[in-house]
């Protein structure tokens, strides 16, 4: 494509561009012949400090945030905001793929791959081929493509997008981050259907106060074209609900409240299922969800409120449900049958404490968590998860999560304030895969262990090193290391 063809609507152009462009890219390793590269400032690093790589690739235009000399006949083009200008190049190139997918984005801080799963699952149900883009992975149809972060950069989106409709596919359900709307990376993406689950503290690292991370996500409704989908019984959701009220796109609301326009009536749990009646101003029906906890019901009121916006049969809603199974996400061990084992993403004060509470309501013993916090993030929620876990584990065993280039004593100690403000029982154990083998000898007959914050991620950064690792099949590993379960295929 043309240089100044990519370049309409993001700054003027004249003849030095009309070149032909092979290629797009904002990492210098990714440039090759006739490539426009972006300079992306970095939050470790400017894309600056990388044109010479670039260059050397074979990018014959650069585009940036600072003046650049012309040099050797590269053209130098100049952008104020080179993500909000990348955005635009990306959707440019790609014809602006998003126009003709019905797409579905949720935001929030909780929940939002296990409600983008479940949507995935109802619409397949409707037999649609549907397209997902979110923090486990990325799925084109039936294919699984490996996800780098939550959302993409706009440049790899929109070539996502591309290759969606390349494949026949229709519907998209992606997951959008608070980073991804300010960092700008859905720009110049419209989306059919916008949806709020609920907000707690997280990433204040980045927005810094809970107003400015409210904000992020609501910039999502602004940018959909059918319908808001909103949960009124989370405070800030009731807040953007009011907000929207002088905005074209209809909302429909979820939660428990009767003032709700879907809501969950009659719920009924185990420790293996959940079950409710679904409310709608249409009809009443039974669903169930193979994760138990009222946050699995809040995640399953807003896919079927979203399947009921599109006018999906409600029979497709409670099969899909029914076979929502979302991977370290309250996700139990089968293969441990004399103690209960889950693993599960919560990384929150909030996701922490649902999963806790869901646990205890069902424990006949002992609660045990095994947590730890992320290094270089967020510190104002290392304490309310220790106390969170204090008040609702019987043991609690702080290690390591993603300590990468921050001092683990100190993350550990954060963690440990927060338990001291309880009567909680507590043990240090840095070591991640220590401390799970301490859980699983120190478990009894009915008890529960909480593997909590990793969930489907399947590494570990020490410092500046990425070590394999998952909690799942390292608890596994364990288990028949300690004749807990016994693998028969070693008979053979």
């Amino acid at each position: 494509m043309l240089l100044k063809h990519l370049l309409e609507g993001v700054t003027k152009t004249n003849d030095d561009m009309k070149v032909n462009i092979d290629n797009i890219c904002y990492n210098s390793k990714e440039c090759k012949k006739n490539s426009l590269f972006i300079c992306i400032p970095g939050f470790k690093a400017d894309g600056t400090l990388f044109i010479d790589e670039a260059v050397k690739n074979g990018a014959i235009a650069v585009l940036s945030e600072e003046e650049i000399s012309s040099e050797n006949g590269i053209i130098s083009i100049y952008s104020k905001d080179a993500r909000k200008a990348m955005a635009k190049i990306a959707a440019n190139y790609y014809n602006n793929p998003s126009k003709s997918l019905n797409l579905i984005g949720v935001t929030g801080t909780n929940g939002k791959t296990t409600i983008s799963h479940m949507i995935k699952n109802i619409l397949e149900e409707s037999n649609d081929k549907v397209g997902l883009i979110g923090t486990i992975s990325n799925w084109i149809g039936k294919e699984e493509k490996q996800a780098v972060r939550t959302t993409p950069e706009s440049l790899d989106l929109q070539a996502l997008f591309r290759n969606m409709l390349s494949e026949g596919i229709r519907t998209c359900v992606m997951e959008v981050s608070s980073h991804a709307l300010v960092l700008k990376r859905v720009d110049q993406v419209e989306f059919d259907i916008g949806i709020f689950t609920n907000l707690s503290p997280d990433h204040l690292d980045f927005h810094k106060t809970m107003e400015n991370y409210r904000d992020a996500k609501k910039q999502l409704f602004y940018k959909t074209l059918r319908y808001n989908i909103i949960n009124m019984d989370d405070i800030h959701g009731e807040s953007i609900l009011l907000d929207l009220k002088q905005e074209k796109t209809p909302t429909i609301s979820y939660g428990m409240s009767n003032l709700a326009e879907i809501r969950a009536e009659n719920i009924k749990m185990s420790i293996k299922d959940v079950s409710f009646e679904l409310i709608t101003p249409k009809y009443n029906q039974f669903v169930n969800i193979p994760t138990p906890g009222l946050f699995s019901v809040y995640n399953a009121l807003a896919a079927s409120a979203t399947a009921y916006a599109l006018d999906i049969d409600k029979n497709f809603i409670v099969s899909g449900l029914k076979k929502s199974m979302t991977p370290g996400r309250y996700e139990t061990i089968q293969e441990i049958k004399e103690f209960t084992v889950i693993i599960d993403y919560a990384h929150t004060e909030d996701a922490l404490e649902n999963v806790l509470k869901s646990a205890k309501k069902f424990a006949t013993a002992n609660l045990i968590c095994v947590f730890g916090c992320g290094g270089e993030r967020d510190k104002s929620k290392r304490a309310g998860m220790g106390k969170v876990s204090g008040l609702y584990s019987d043991l609690t065993i702080i290690t390591a999560d993603n300590p990468r280039n921050e001092d683990l004593d100190k993350i550990i100690n954060m963690i440990k304030d927060g338990i001291d403000t309880t009567i909680g029982q507590y043990i240090i154990e840095k070591d991640r895969k220590k401390a799970i083998r301490l859980a699983l000898k120190k478990a009894k007959k009915s008890d529960i262990i909480i593997i909590a914050g990793k969930g489907h991620e399947k590494n570990q950064t020490i410092g500046n090193s990425i070590y394999s690792f998952d909690d799942k099949q390292v608890a596994l590993q364990i288990a028949r290391e300690e004749g807990i379960i016994h693998d028969k295929t070693k008979d053979r």
